[in-house]
């Protein structure tokens, strides 16, 4: 820092000023008469007059010392996620570095590193407003910008932290440099989404809209190229577009859950990355209103239940009947006299019985309700495909059982018969009535049916049914006992028989509940229970939902992790998973247990693209997210958004070369400079300290004073 000096003349008047101006009145008033009557030595004792009120007014010599103050000037450094193109964050590095240990030919400089935001692309001049924040205004030289010239934030004026004033009011702009971390403007394709449904309905296409676009010198819209998709590791589709120009592309949706699609578009010759060249959208297929029969034996008390559970779902459209009258009581009754609809059998399971999703049938006893030919469509439509979900009670044993139908060919368990003398109660073979807690067996705490539903008690609960335990599931009072089963029981009974068992027939499903008194749980019998979920999910298994699958493959990628998870309702605790790479690579990745019937595995990815996980029965999908999309929608070098910046402030627009030994940085300078990176020196200070001295000493006032009186004197006596 340099001292400096500066004088000036100040006052410091002994009277005060409204006194020292009336004095000057009256010696002007006074030395007005003397002139007019002509007396001799007028003018000389106005000036000694004159010279007692210069005295009064007190002046002085000030002499101020000041130390000049630093100047500083910003270099913010782009190290966002483009600036990874090629080698463009070591050469900004690199010029930072030579920048730093240049001599004092110009301001002090302080460095600010980008490292850029989640989203919102990078943002340069939000970087220079705040590193500027802290820098008193009259001591910022300027900005240097090193960057690959993408930012989200580029002033259309002059940034508000380069036009200042300095101490008289005039407008200061600072200059603002831009280094640009290559030797030329770059040319870069992109692949734009305009368009894409998050869902789309399965069996049908999903448009989706995109846009491929050449960016930099040389390129024009319309030329030819061509995208192609990947979907879940089917076979490509190639899409001939033009740039540009906005394109449709019609994808097929064939399952439900998601799916993930790879779109790839033909690179530009010489252009700089390929990365903005592909991107991955996900659609999740959904059923279009899922149509599920509901058929109600003699009404109950889970008709209620049912109709809430499936009118509450806005995706199903429900067809509910209830069995009033069966055949055997027909009195001759003419339809029209009875305020009820008469059941369409053949409509439903003969013409129209394809179109349903899933067939549930509550406490149903057929009474030759159904002839042959229907049960063995329900089975049919079973087999080809359907759900099937049965609420047996003691109906079940009874001599018309759906059991000894072609319906009991597809249900997993079979009940013994009650004698033909004998009514269902207690004494029947099959039906056990007393009190006793639903549990879940190993099985069902694994399936995703019945895993983690809220309250299942601890295995053996059955031994506590009389009891209220809380946060428990509350007792039921009579369920049918199997004589013989197979599929998966998820749920037992008295005496661990089982209660809930699903089964796979062929390309269908199906479900067997051995107790028509889950109804008691929505009632909040002694706790209650989840009904309402256990329903749902049972429902929604037999209709297929891909998260409810007991046999499936998960995959996901965060944070550059791909995250493998196996759900089973085997006891394997680890197994072997093979991945393969977008570029086609493949390797062997082990999951290990993580919990009942699932297994996890992890490894770190780099490959942007789809990664397909594979145990030889079941895959999975997964992509990476991009933290920051708009990062990466133009990578091109170029000067076309900060140069016009730059050239409003008076600064310039310097190429450092691809070379990081030989860069073309250009060295710092006060004032302008057209191979130098100038600015203007703002001669900010501090001011150190002051001294003043009179101009006019006392002793000197009275001298001029004595002697100007004295010569009027002598004057006026030699008239």
């Amino acid at each position: 820092m340099i001292d400096t000096f500066t004088h000036s003349i100040a006052f410091a008047p002994l009277l005060p000023h409204w006194l020292l101006f009336t004095l000057a009145g009256l010696l002007v008033v006074i030395t007005a008469i003397g002139l007019l009557v002509r007396m001799r030595g007028t003018v000389l004792r106005a000036l000694a007059g004159a010279v007692v009120l210069l005295w009064l007014s007190g002046p002085q010599s000030l002499k101020e010392t000041h130390r000049e103050l630093p100047e500083t000037a910003l270099v913010i450094v782009d190290q966002t996620a483009s600036m990874q193109v090629k080698n463009r964050a070591a050469i900004a590095r690199a010029a930072a570095r030579i920048l730093g240990e240049q001599g004092s030919g110009g301001p002090g400089l302080r460095t600010v590193t980008v490292r850029g935001e989640q989203t919102g692309g990078t943002r340069l001049f939000d970087a220079l407003s705040q590193a500027a924040a802290d820098i008193p205004p009259e001591q910022l030289a300027g900005a240097i910008l090193i960057t690959d010239g993408q930012t989200r934030d580029a002033p259309k004026g002059i940034p508000e932290r380069l036009a200042l004033h300095d101490s008289q009011g005039h407008a200061v702009t600072l200059p603002l440099h831009v280094l640009m971390a290559g030797r030329r403007e770059e040319t870069d394709r992109r692949l734009r989404i305009l368009q894409a449904p998050p869902y789309a309905i399965v069996g049908k296409s999903a448009l989706i809209r995109v846009q491929v676009d050449d960016m930099g010198p040389g390129t024009q819209p319309g030329t030819p190229a061509t995208i192609t998709l990947t979907t879940d590791g089917n076979p490509a589709l190639s899409v001939p577009v033009r740039t540009g120009e906005p394109q449709d592309i019609s994808l097929p949706v064939s399952h439900p859950g998601e799916t993930l699609v790879g779109l790839n578009v033909s690179a530009l010759p010489g252009e700089v990355s390929t990365q903005n060249n592909q991107d991955i959208l996900t659609i999740t297929g959904v059923r279009d209103r899922l149509r599920v029969l509901l058929v109600s034996g003699t009404p109950n008390q889970g008709e209620r239940v049912w109709r809430r559970l499936l009118k509450a779902d806005p995706s199903v459209d429900l067809v509910h009947f209830t069995i009033l009258r069966p055949p055997e009581k027909d009195d001759g009754t003419p339809l029209s006299d009875l305020a009820l609809i008469a059941f369409p059998v053949e409509e439903l399971f003969q013409n129209k019985i394809g179109q349903f999703d899933l067939i549930i049938l509550d406490g149903f006893e057929n009474r030759h309700i159904l002839p042959p030919v229907y049960l063995r469509n329900i089975a049919r439509f079973v087999r080809k495909g359907g759900g099937l979900f049965l609420i047996a009670g003691p109906e079940f044993t009874g001599p018309n059982s759906l059991q000894d139908t072609a319906v009991g060919d597809v249900l997993p368990a079979h009940v013994p018969a009650s004698p033909p003398d004998l009514a269902p109660t207690d004494a029947a073979p099959g039906v056990t009535i007393r009190r006793f807690r639903p549990e879940l067996t190993d099985e069902g705490r694994r399936h995703p049916v019945t895993a983690e539903l809220p309250g299942a008690p601890a295995p053996h609960a059955s031994a506590n049914a009389n009891k209220e335990i809380s946060n428990e599931w509350g007792p039921w009072y009579r369920a049918l006992r199997p004589d013989e089963s197979h599929g998966q029981v998820l749920m037992s009974g008295p005496d661990a028989s089982p209660l809930l068992v699903l089964d796979h027939v062929e390309n269908g499903r199906v479900a067997l509940l051995l107790s028509d008194q889950i109804w008691l749980w929505s009632r909040g019998e002694l706790g209650g229970g989840p009904q309402a979920e256990l329903l749902r999910r049972i429902s929604h298994w037999l209709m297929k939902e891909p998260d409810l699958e007991e046999e499936r493959l998960e995959a996901h990628i965060s944070e550059g992790t791909l995250t493998v998870t196996r759900h089973s309702v085997s006891n394997t605790a680890s197994t072997d998973i093979t991945l393969t790479a977008p570029d086609g690579t493949k390797s062997t990745l082990s999951l290990h247990g993580a919990g009942p019937g699932v297994a996890v595995g992890q490894m770190p990815v780099t490959q942007s693209g789809i990664w397909t996980a594979d145990d030889g029965n079941h895959r999975a999908f997964a992509a990476p997210v991009k933290a920051n999309p708009e990062e990466f929608s133009d990578l091109r070098l170029t000067a076309e958004i900060v140069g016009p910046v730059a050239a409003r402030t008076g600064g310039t627009v310097a190429w450092l070369g691809d070379d990081i030994a030989k860069l073309n940085v250009p060295p710092l300078r006060y004032g302008t400079s057209t191979d130098a990176l100038g600015f203007p020196q703002r001669h900010a200070h501090i001011l150190t300290g002051t001294s003043a001295s009179p101009l006019l000493p006392a002793w000197a006032a009275l001298l001029a004073v004595v002697l100007l009186l004295g010569t009027g004197w002598y004057r006026e006596g030699r008239s």
